[in-house]
């Protein structure tokens, strides 16, 4: 998968637990989902809509009544879902809110090794200097990263490194996301 499908996919906060949730076997109907995820109706509605967009999920043709109807993986969305489902088995509960804000997995996936601030912005072209900032300082704060300063270099440079369980989810992610 490319880096901009995956900031496309991540931006929304339930698409990652959604893709989990259909990957282990949850049935694709909305209650199933709603249960399995946590999410608000209205935030779960939009997440859905954001990914039949994205070509990653689809509406089962010919089952379920239309007013509730199943969604099934498409094949690029089993890959993505493969994916969540990766980052579900080495987190836990209580890093789901981290990992639900929108910059945190592409961030991550550029710290599969250690890196300035400039060669993160390099590989997510997108993201402003303020969100990459922001995102870096809530996965220190979590531990999920570590900053340390490369004092040799003039002037001197932080150097960011996915540790603990930021790093077990860079190393789950960064192989199957190709870095632009």
């Amino acid at each position: 998968m490319d880096m901009k499908l995956f900031v496309n996919v991540t931006s929304r906060a339930w698409a990652i637990p959604i893709l989990s949730s259909l990957h282990s076997g949850v049935a694709g109907r909305q209650a199933p989902l709603l249960s399995a995820t946590g999410a608000s109706r209205t935030a779960f509605a939009q997440s859905m809509d954001h990914l039949i967009e994205l070509g990653l999920l689809e509406r089962n043709p010919g089952y379920g009544h239309p007013l509730r109807p199943e969604f099934q993986l498409t094949g690029l969305g089993k890959s993505v879902a493969a994916i969540a489902d990766k980052i579900r088995d080495v987190s836990t509960e209580e890093d789901w809110p981290l990992l639900r804000r929108s910059w945190t997995l592409p961030v991550l996936t550029s710290l599969h090794r250690p890196s300035h601030f400039i060669d993160i912005k390099r590989h997510l072209p997108m993201i402003t200097d303020r969100a990459l900032s922001q995102s870096l300082k809530s996965m220190e704060a979590r531990n999920w990263v570590c900053r340390s300063v490369d004092g040799a270099a003039r002037p001197p440079r932080s150097i960011y490194s996915a540790v603990n369980t930021g790093g077990l989810i860079s190393q789950v992610i960064a192989p199957e996301v190709v870095l632009s």
